[in-house]
């Protein structure tokens, strides 16, 4: 079966400093697929070519078997490829419910209407509320719906970006350390929902927690100055001593 995501010799250069080189990234459909590495390996930065946000030098990405590495991130958005951020991102005096029934009007291209509970002053609007509470309530959100999202934990608000993400109903999920900051309970029922989301969402996350990634991947890709260092199984992970020389240096 042909991978929903994939790039092909991806380099990127920032004057002589290479971050990403000849990346051949391959996502399955229905994957859970994490990318690993020691800091400044370059993740971060295969997430912002993947999704537009920065251009590769060469190379090409493809989404679904269409060349996408020339389309800006909006229009990848709508081709179904969404992301969430290392550092939300976030409407702080909106309410989830509010935030969410924006993002589905955008994705409807109904246009956007960030002021305060106008979004429920349109008659024709109440399906887009529906379908944004629905989801909420899919990612445990919907007892926190009407409360101002600067008022919620930090876990539900990495919760709430990532129903922003869904919102966009994306074949491609891309996730930049969901858990990052995140307190052990919370992030926990952050990856409960995350294994709880359909097979029809392809994810492909970034995450330092080795025991989050251990448990919630099917393939992991380790990336180490910018390059790929192996891709396999949890278990092939484990046992390849290139990985422990990685994380825990050559004496172990």
């Amino acid at each position: 079966m042909n991978p929903i995501l994939q790039t092909r010799d991806l380099w990127k250069a920032f004057g002589g400093l290479i971050v990403t080189k000849n990346v051949n990234l391959s996502l399955a459909r229905g994957a859970r697929h994490a990318l690993i590495g020691p800091n400044g390996a370059g993740k971060t930065t295969l997430i912002n070519q993947l999704t537009g946000v920065l251009r590769p030098s060469s190379g090409q990405v493809f989404l679904d078997g269409e060349d996408i590495t020339r389309i800006p991130p909006n229009a990848r958005v709508h081709r179904g490829l969404s992301r969430t951020f290392q550092i939300n991102t976030l409407f702080p005096r909106l309410t989830p419910l509010e935030a969410v029934t924006n993002s589905i009007l955008v994705r409807e291209r109904k246009g956007l209407n960030i002021i305060k509970r106008r979004v429920f002053g349109v008659s024709r609007r109440v399906n887009h509320v529906d379908e944004a509470y629905h989801l909420l309530e899919q990612l445990n959100l919907a007892k926190d719906c009407l409360v101002e999202t600067h008022t919620l934990a930090y876990g539900k608000q990495r919760l709430l970006e990532m129903a922003l993400a869904l919102a966009a109903k994306p074949k491609v999920l891309l996730l930049d350390e969901p858990a990052a900051g995140v307190p052990e309970g919370e992030s926990d029922e952050l990856f409960a929902v995350l294994n709880s989301l359909p097979k029809e969402i392809s994810i492909l996350l970034i995450e330092h927690d080795m025991n989050l990634v251990f448990n919630f991947a099917d393939r992991i890709t380790v990336l180490v100055n910018g390059e790929e260092l192996v891709t396999g199984t949890p278990t092939e992970i484990a046992e390849d001593p290139r990985v422990r020389e990685v994380y825990l240096g050559k004496g172990h």
